[in-house]
């Protein structure tokens, strides 16, 4: 199937030829790993796999390097991993040390001039180590926590809060990083009634063709299919779903621990939720790919 896995350079220059998105999917443990794994495998698409600050301290930073490896070589398969939401210069350096194929830092809450300045300093720092990782940053702002809203956090969505082109066009020139990730209409986590927030697809189009680099979509649970496809078309390279996963979780191990209270073995438990995550992920990946 595959000689050797290609770079996460060369997947996300492929999805660009080709309009179609890789898939980022955050774990926080070996289910959702196996389960992301399997249904990438089985439609035969690379696959990133993420975590943010709070997941990497309860997987351990290295340790998601030495798990994601393991997918990697065994399988001869093309699955990276990235350090999500990355919010300080020194938490960057940490998973550039370790070994990640990707790094965002996120900046989207400092001013416009001191988020430049540390993405400046990331990328510089992740050339002298390795220039083959991908840096990516955050401009504008989309909410901070993948969780179910009652509401659109404050200062989402509007309009200050958008990313313009020329702001784009200035922060990649200024930065030198890789992958941009726009506040276009997007929000983190998911609202619990309703679909959330249309994306301002024209945006995207206009900011993808002033920054000059591949665009990323987070916040992507809860947007609807067609915002998708459009945003693909438009020029968003890799999207990034993590609540959808957790839901799915969620709701199979409470299943679980309902229909046999006197299970004890944690494997048993825990198949449901292999299951339903692989069910997500799949719908997800054929969405992007166009399958």
């Amino acid at each position: 199937m595959h000689n050797s896995p290609a770079s996460l350079r060369d997947c996300i220059k492929q999805a660009e030829e080709k309009k179609i998105a890789i898939g980022h999917f955050n774990i926080s443990n070996l289910e959702a790993l196996w389960a992301i794994f399997n249904a990438a495998r089985a439609l035969d698409l690379p696959v990133i796999i993420g975590l943010s600050e709070g997941e990497r301290d309860f997987v351990g930073v290295r340790q998601a390097v030495a798990l994601v490896k393991s997918f990697k070589e065994e399988f001869n398969y093309p699955i990276f991993l990235n350090a999500d939401h990355t919010y300080s210069f020194e938490r960057v350096k940490e998973v550039i040390d370790a070994g990640y194929d990707a790094v965002i830092f996120d900046g989207a809450k400092l001013s416009f001039e001191e988020n430049i300045a540390i993405a400046k300093q990331c990328v510089d720092y992740a050339r002298s180590v390795n220039p083959e990782i991908i840096i990516e940053a955050e401009l504008g702002y989309i909410g901070q926590s993948s969780k179910i809203l009652d509401a659109i956090p404050e200062g989402v969505g509007t309009p200050e809060s958008l990313t313009t082109p020329e702001q784009a066009k200035e922060y990649v020139e200024r930065t030198g990083i890789d992958l941009l990730a726009p506040a276009v209409g997007n929000i983190h986590g998911m609202l619990a009634v309703g679909h959330d927030p249309k994306l301002d697809i024209a945006r995207i189009k206009s900011v993808r063709e002033a920054a000059q680099v591949p665009l990323v979509l987070h916040g992507g649970s809860g947007i609807s299919d067609e915002d998708f496809k459009k945003a693909i078309e438009a020029g968003i390279s890799i999207v990034h779903i993590n609540t959808e996963i957790r839901v799915a979780f969620r709701d199979a191990v409470k299943k679980s621990l309902q229909d046999y209270p006197d299970e004890v073995a944690p494997y048993r438990i825990m198949k449901g939720s292999v299951i339903e995550i692989q069910r997500v992920v799949t719908e997800r990946l054929k969405l992007f790919s166009n399958l």
